[in-house]
């Protein structure tokens, strides 16, 4: 360790991300300063309100509220106040100082992320943003370094822990979706507004950062398809049970042929998934996170562990401050982001995919020929089918798996079955998840 050299680091914001981060800085000081090869200073912590109550009791002389003088005097910039703004303006002071910035703020990324890489490669300066997806798990870094010289044909994984403990609750103690969300909520996995989390927002800003890594191709947030899981029930669990699948929220990130062009293209989605119970993705349980790389060389990857919390996070958060007080020690320019692919983002509609679709429908003669017909109208196989009587007579459970078809054409035959006579209602519709690089 260079015994004469000290870098200053400015936190802003101390939630409980933020707090244990300080608390680790402060108590573990020497050991950082042997990884990092200088002394990691917190020279003070931005909040806005210095006298609210923290989950860590760290100095009150290390809080203000001037975050643009703290970001001014510092070397490193850890940024942990979540959302845009002002999370935006102080991370661009940061990056045009030439400061360092550490952040975990996904949101920030997922809307802003090209403009703020491209102020820290006019000065030089690093954006490191491991904690922004998974929590603790390592997966930013391994995208961007460790399969750098590979070709990743597919990134897929449970990004959402509050979504994947309320499904797996649905799987295992067999409570609806109102009844998981109220536990997840009395656990802390849920926040009191759920929004961002079950309708599937949080994954959305997720799967933009982790397609934009892995594709070398900037993916804005709003080309990514969501869907959250609102509408998933017992019913639909129990169908996909039955079927040797489980449910997941998924992000999914793939390369596809364009249809129209023909061209190697990107797709980056996020919807409720059938899950075939024998991939590794189907037994990750409560709130735990997973992502699974599909690369060409290397083969099949998966990265599996704590998606949130706060010391989980801030160990995220610390493994880039050392490497970024490597970086400072050993000099040179920062590294920007590979964004030179530069494929082109394929439609939603024109993706292909499988569906399960489940109907309640009149239990007569010649059902089935017209729910048959549909499918042939719409130019969509059947590869399943199974029917069962509902207990309260009157009418059938027809729950049909479909092959492969655009998704476009798949939600048109939806659309078609829901005004088909003999269809009391579409039940639910689940995509599955197949092999290879479809999804």
């Amino acid at each position: 360790m260079n015994e004469s050299r000290t870098v200053k680091v400015a936190l802003l914001g101390a939630g409980s991300v933020g707090s244990q981060v300080a608390r680790l800085l402060l108590e573990q000081s020497e050991a950082f300063a042997q990884r990092a090869g200088a002394r990691l200073e917190l020279v003070g912590i931005a909040v806005r309100n210095v006298d609210a109550a923290r989950d860590v009791d760290l100095p009150t002389e290390l809080f203000t509220t001037d975050a643009e003088r703290l970001i001014l005097g510092a070397d490193f910039v850890i940024e942990l106040m979540g959302g845009i703004h002002p999370a935006l303006e102080l991370v661009t002071l940061a990056l045009a100082s030439g400061a360092d910035v550490v952040t975990a703020n996904k949101a920030l990324l997922a809307h802003h992320g090209p403009e703020l890489f491209e102020i820290a490669e006019r000065v030089g300066a690093q954006l490191y943003y491991e904690a922004a997806v998974g929590g603790a798990i390592p997966i930013i870094r391994p995208l961007r370094e460790n399969l750098a010289g590979d070709r990743i044909e597919r990134v897929l994984g449970i990004v959402n822990g509050t979504t994947n403990y309320i499904l797996d609750r649905m799987h295992t103690e067999k409570d609806t979706l109102e009844e998981s969300l109220r536990i997840a909520t009395d656990l802390g996995y849920a926040e009191a507004d759920p929004t961002a989390d079950i309708e599937g927002f949080d994954a959305q800003q997720k799967a933009a950062i982790l397609a934009s890594i892995a594709f070398h191709t900037e993916v804005p947030v709003t080309t990514v398809s969501r869907e959250g899981i609102t509408g998933i029930s017992a019913g639909q669990i129990a169908d996909a049970e039955r079927g040797g699948h489980v449910v997941k929220l998924l992000a999914i990130c793939e390369r596809v042929t364009d249809p129209d062009t023909g061209i190697e293209a990107v797709s980056a989605r996020v919807h409720p998934t059938l899950v075939p119970a024998d991939h590794p993705l189907a037994s990750v349980h409560g709130g735990n996170n997973a992502i699974f790389v599909e690369s060409a060389a290397a083969g099949p990857l998966m990265f599996y562990g704590a998606g949130a919390g706060g010391v989980q996070t801030a160990s995220a958060v610390l493994g880039d401050l050392v490497s970024a007080a490597r970086r400072h020690v050993a000099g040179g320019p920062g590294l920007g982001e590979s964004m030179d692919a530069d494929l082109p983002i394929v439609a939603p509609e024109q993706v292909s995919t499988r569906y399960q679709i489940a109907l309640d429908v009149a239990d007569e003669p010649g059902v089935l020929a017209q729910v048959a017909q549909q499918f042939a109208e719409h130019n969509v196989s059947v590869a399943t089918a199974e029917q069962s009587v509902a207990t309260d007579g009157g009418h059938a459970v027809l729950v049909i798996g479909t092959h492969t078809a655009t998704e476009g054409a798949l939600q048109q035959l939806v659309q078609a079955l829901a005004e088909t006579s003999a269809v009391k209602r579409v039940t639910g519709v689940l995509r599955v998840l197949g092999e290879g690089v479809r999804a």
